[in-house]
């Protein structure tokens, strides 16, 4: 999911806490922040947010 969003254009920005990671986009307002270290299995929630996520910033380009 990280190198997904980063191919996105998300960035990572710091502000985590712990193991969470937050990532921005110039077109999305909000950040989107995933939990677990590298390498953890995704939980379905974030999984459906981040594609959800990539979804809506492809649709605003076109």
């Amino acid at each position: 999911m990280l190198q997904d969003l980063k191919a996105a254009g998300f960035y990572e920005v710091p502000g985590g806490k712990g193991s969470h990671r937050k990532l921005v986009h110039r077109s999305y307002r909000g950040a989107v922040t995933l939990s677990g270290g590298l390498g953890d299995d995704a939980k379905p929630y974030q999984e459906k947010q981040v594609r959800r996520v990539i979804e809506g910033i492809a649709h605003e380009a076109e």
